[in-house]
This record gives C-alpha cells, sequence and structure tokens, in this order.
C-alpha cells in the first residue's frame, strides 16, 4: 500500500467523521425546541385547583385557547377528514383499527383517557385521568406537549381554530353513538 493510498484512506475517515457530526448537529437543531415558560391552558386537578397556580396577573397575560364549542355544529366534516389525514400516519380511525404509533381513535370522543385496549400510554396521560371532552380535545390539539407534559405525541398541533373544530367534529362523527355536541 501506499503512501497516497494511506492518505486516501485518512482522508475517507475524517471525512465520514466530518459528515457524521455535521448530520448530528442539524439532526439536533431540528429536534430541539424551547420548553414553554407556563402552560397556555391551565389543567385542573379534581379539586378544581391547578397545580403551580400562577399569580392572577400572570394568568391574565396568559392568552386564551380559542374555543371550538360555537364552531363544532358548523364544522364540516370533509374539511376534518382531510385535516385528520395528518393523524392517520400514526393513528386509525376505524371501529376496531388496530393501534399504530398512536392509538386506534374510533369513539375517543367523550372516551375516558388512556383506556384503548393495547396500547401503552405514557404515564402522564394515564394519570390525567378524565374524559376527552371537546376542550380537552381542542386544547391537547393545539399544543400536545403544553397541553400534557410529559405526552409521547410528538405533533406540534394545530393552530388553528376553525381546523381543531373541523378534526373534533370529524372524530366525533366516528362512533357508533356520537357524543352530543355541548350547547
Amino acid at each position: 500500500m501506499s503512501g497516497a493510498d494511506i492518505n486516501k484512506l485518512i482522508l475517507a475517515g475524517l471525512t465520514t467523521l466530518l459528515v457524521m457530526l455535521l448530520i448530528g448537529n442539524v439532526v439536533n437543531e431540528l429536534s430541539h425546541s424551547e420548553p414553554l415558560e407556563q402552560n397556555a391552558y391551565a389543567v385542573l386537578g379534581s379539586d378544581g385547583a391547578t397545580s403551580g397556580e400562577p399569580a392572577a396577573a400572570e394568568v391574565e397575560a396568559v392568552p386564551t385557547l380559542e374555543s371550538v364549542t360555537p364552531l363544532l355544529a358548523a364544522a364540516d366534516l370533509d374539511a376534518g377528514q382531510k385535516a385528520a389525514k395528518r393523524c392517520a400516519a400514526c393513528h386509525t380511525f376505524k371501529d376496531g383499527g388496530a393501534n399504530k404509533l398512536g392509538p386506534n381513535l374510533w369513539a375517543i370522543v367523550g372516551k375516558e383517557k388512556g383506556t384503548v385496549d393495547g396500547f401503552s400510554y405514557s404515564g402522564a396521560l394515564e394519570d390525567t385521568g378524565g374524559v376527552w371532552s371537546y376542550d380537552d380535545l381542542n386544547a391537547f390539539l393545539a399544543d400536545p406537549k403544553g397541553f400534557l407534559k410529559g405526552t409521547k405525541m410528538n405533533f406540534s398541533g394545530i393552530k388553528d381554530v376553525e381546523d381543531r373544530a373541523a378534526v373534533i367534529a370529524y372524530l366525533r362523527a366516528q362512533a357508533d353513538s356520537p357524543l352530543a355536541l355541548p350547547e
């Protein structure tokens, strides 16, 4: 093996290391986001109080999440089905459908949280309790990690309230007996 061949091998090794470091840095930059300073949606405990409740002046400064309740009755199910396609990579919507990376969402509206058979939920979701109400789905779909710290769901959320209302209306329709709309 000549000196030129050894130099080529060393150069190839160094180039490989450089490319691996570059890829690692790019992936690290793309996958790390700044944590929220405070939840945009306060999660109430069973006694009605929030844990770590901020001062009243801080509460007023936090933007409130626009309610989907007035939009649900007029929500377009076709638009909801279309918008829910971004959920289909991780979820199924059919009765008896298989769990994927996320649980099957058949009859999820009004269902007890963390109770889809055969799916391993994060401890955060299992500990939350309660049912998937319209308000909870709205907050969760707007910002899953902000609504439920520790969730395994790696989705940035649906920012547009009308899109969230359409998705929730579509999810509501995916049941044998859909939950009544709020008045």
